[in-house]
């Protein structure tokens, strides 16, 4: 008896299956689902009384999201655990494109009713219909999301979407991953036809009961040319593949291999019938299955980001607790940002500055933000009841009724003291404060709040209205309370948190730093600052070290090195870095922020380029390195701080690490993320690489006790109950 489809055959004759997967709050396609569709699909063809069919969703939640993420997930872990049998997993990766065909080929027209939301293999399931119906709500999005994820569409998608829509446009959607709202569908045909919303079920059997006889897809009609062409001696089509080819290893360096295997697959497919092309795109979706990347990226970037986002973390036994009034105090970039994003969720802020002139900036900038999104998501009316949320004081007596607080002033541990007494004085202790530092430890801060179990960090990252992560940092007296506020906070402003313990820096600056000090230290070494750069960006980030140097200030990373070598005394181990960023601020390079740091930036808003003075300021080593080894050297340098962290409990699950890591400053998506990158390369090998990096430039580089008892004992971050965080 089917568990995920009920069909209803009415007097025309037109078979109602409706999806609706139990235990799931969106139809996602599991194990169970590929049985009852399989069902369906041959009781459509096999008798004689069903003349069509529709297929619909019995969820409010949108039509269907894709592949089951625990299904997903085992498929891809399985694949690459002891080495994958290829034949086994082809066969287990064709088990839905053979369906989807079975589904086209059934002899019966077959329309769809997309009433809301339809993601990868749901759209996938969508284009092998004979006709779409599209519900016509602007809220609504279809697409193939899948090289988000490390993965490429392996459902027909990438074979069915370039016959219907010709092969550049449906690469330009499916190597970004790029949705479609319903009125951009129908014009580009991905859909045939928009409905009124609660009425695609009756146009699509409108349109089965019209067409009795159009059961056969385009494609397999003798004759059938892709739209703008195809072919090794179309012009266009050989253009339009060497540009996605160039264009792609550009974007990439090559790092992530389900972008590549998108293009054979749509390279060779394109040239072939329908039933042989699926064949090839499963090849080539079953190659990217078996390498550990695509496992990584879904654990990372969909399995954990979820569960994060669902409150993973959040103590159990502790009530919601919605923010209603917030109180930001510090109008700059980043105070703005807070009670723009807080005021756009439906919160009502109090924004809080030295003097009304700068509070009114820090609306202004949030205004002037929301502005650029008009048309995006934003509509004037929207960003005038957004806007009506925001109030700008200069008095700590307008904070009255707020219920939650998160102080955005200067990175100074007095300033941060004295507005955090004066906010108690008419709060009371008893309401939540949140301190947004990026550095400075959230124990000592505490100390001016009379109840430190109500104290936590809540550290945004800039831009506030761009960066997806919050990191929520536990003081020694951090309570639950304050950590399901702070989480109850982010899920309201649709942020992604992670969860650390209290240190220097927390996880992700402490990490970050070590990206862009190794650039420092290499220019001080006399490597060529061209050569640091340019690897960087191959390694996978998202700009050199020293261009994020800039965007950052090297003013304010000369700041953060003394006020951690005032706290530290002697225990702080100074580096080579350190000379080169006092020399820059010494000699007036600030960074972007006054025009000019590692790179000069022109008035005129031309193209940035090295300073050509760092030659001088810094003179070339006569032996450069290879490419390889400043590779090696930027990444591990980062790799082996993760692990520090870890082991000393700065973290204390992995997910959270490899999620801070990607979201927090861009580490290179394609591995999963530092620990995923680790328990990939291997433990041993690891240590190995480190040990050879520490004799050849010190202890920066020497492992962690722990990952050195990891490599003895083969077990990995990932690999259950092992491995402890402190």
């Amino acid at each position: 008896m089917a568990t995920t489809i009920t069909t209803e055959i009415d007097g025309d004759g037109i078979a109602l299956l409706t999806i609706d997967v139990p235990g799931q709050s969106m139809n996602v396609i599991t194990p169970d689902f590929l049985t009852d569709f399989a069902a369906a699909i041959a009781r459509i063809g096999s008798e004689e009384a069903i003349k069509g069919a529709v297929i619909c969703s019995g969820k409010d939640s949108g039509f269907m999201a894709g592949m089951d993420l625990k299904y997903l997930s085992a498929m891809l872990r399985e694949a690459t655990s002891g080495g994958a049998d290829m034949s086994q997993l082809f066969d287990n990766v064709f088990t839905l494109n053979d369906l989807l065909r079975k589904l086209e080929t059934c002899g019966k027209p077959v329309a769809i009713a997309i009433e809301g939301t339809a993601m990868g293999g749901g759209l996938e399931l969508a284009l092998a219909c004979h006709h779409r119906v599209l519900s016509n709500n602007p809220k609504v999005q279809i697409g193939l999301p899948e090289i988000l994820v490390g993965l490429f569409p392996g459902g027909g998608g990438s074979q069915r979407l370039p016959r219907l829509i010709g092969i550049q446009g449906a690469l330009m959607y499916m190597l970004q991953g790029k949705s479609w709202r319903p009125a951009e569908a129908a014009a580009m045909k991905v859909v045939d036809e928009l409905a009124d919303p609660g009425q695609t079920v009756d146009v699509a059997k409108a349109w089965v009961k019209a067409n009795p006889d159009a059961h056969t897809q385009p494609w397999d009609i003798k004759g059938f040319k892709v739209p703008g062409g195809s072919g090794q001696f179309n012009p266009g089509f050989i253009q339009t593949m060497m540009a996605a080819t160039v264009m792609t290893t550009k974007q990439t360096q090559r790092n992530i291999h389900a972008p590549h295997a998108l293009l054979s697959a749509v390279y060779e497919g394109i040239q072939l019938p329908m039933d042989r092309a699926i064949r090839v795109e499963s090849k080539y979706f079953a190659k990217v299955v078996a390498d550990p990347q695509a496992g990584n990226m879904v654990r990372t970037l969909f399995v954990s980001k979820q569960a994060a986002e669902r409150g993973a973390r959040r103590p159990a036994g502790v009530e919601k607790a919605p923010t209603k009034k917030l109180a930001v105090l510090g109008a700059g970039m980043m105070g703005a940002g807070i009670a723009n994003v807080a005021a756009q969720a439906g919160i009502d802020v109090v924004l809080l500055d030295r003097d009304l002139a700068s509070a009114d900036k820090g609306k202004a900038h949030a205004q002037a933000q929301m502005q650029k999104r008009i048309g995006r998501g934003m509509t004037p009316d929207k960003m005038e009841q957004a806007l009506a949320r925001i109030t700008p004081a200069d008095s700590v007596d307008a904070l009255q009724g707020c219920d939650f607080v998160i102080e955005a002033v200067f990175e100074d541990p007095a300033i941060k003291a004295e507005i955090t007494q004066r906010v108690e004085s008419v709060l009371g202790p008893d309401v939540i404060f949140g301190s947004n530092t990026s550095t400075l430890p959230i124990s000592g801060l505490a100390k001016a709040w009379s109840k430190p179990e109500n104290f936590i960090g809540v550290h945004f990252f800039s831009p506030v209205e761009k960066m997806p992560l919050v990191e929520i940092i536990l003081g020694k007296q951090t309570g639950d309370a304050a950590v399901a506020k702070a989480l109850d906070f982010v899920a309201q402003i649709r942020k992604t948190p992670i969860v650390v313990n209290d240190s220097r820096g927390f996880y992700t600056s402490r990490c970050f730093g070590t990206y862009v000090q190794e650039g420092a230290q290499m220019l001080a070494e006399g490597i060529n600052p061209a050569l640091i750069e340019n690897v960087g960006r191959q390694l996978g980030m998202p700009v050199g070290p020293l261009a994020v140097s800039d965007e950052v200030s090297i003013e304010l990373a000369h700041k953060v090195t003394l006020a951690a070598r005032a706290a530290l005394g002697d225990a702080y181990v100074p580096a080579k870095a350190d000379d080169v960023v006092a020399h820059m601020v010494e000699i007036g390079r600030l960074g972007r922020k006054n025009g000019k740091g590692y790179y000069d930036y022109p008035a005129d808003g031309g193209k940035k380029a090295l300073w050509p003075g760092l030659a001088a300021e810094f003179p070339r080593a006569l032996n450069q390195p290879t490419p390889a080894e400043v590779r090696e050297r930027l990444l591990y340098r980062q790799l082996v701080e993760c692990a520090r962290c870890f082991a000393e409990g700065v973290l204390v699950t992995p997910q959270d690490g490899d999620i801070g890591a990607i979201f927090g400053w861009g580490f290179a998506p394609y591995t999963g993320g530092p620990f995923s990158a680790i328990d990939t390369i291997g433990p041993a090998k690891v240590v190995e690489v480190l040990d050879r990096l520490t004799a050849a430039h010190g202890e920066r580089f020497a492992p962690p006790e722990q990952l050195r008892e990891m490599a003895g004992s083969g077990h990995g971050y990932y690999d259950g109950a092992q491995v402890k965080a402190a």
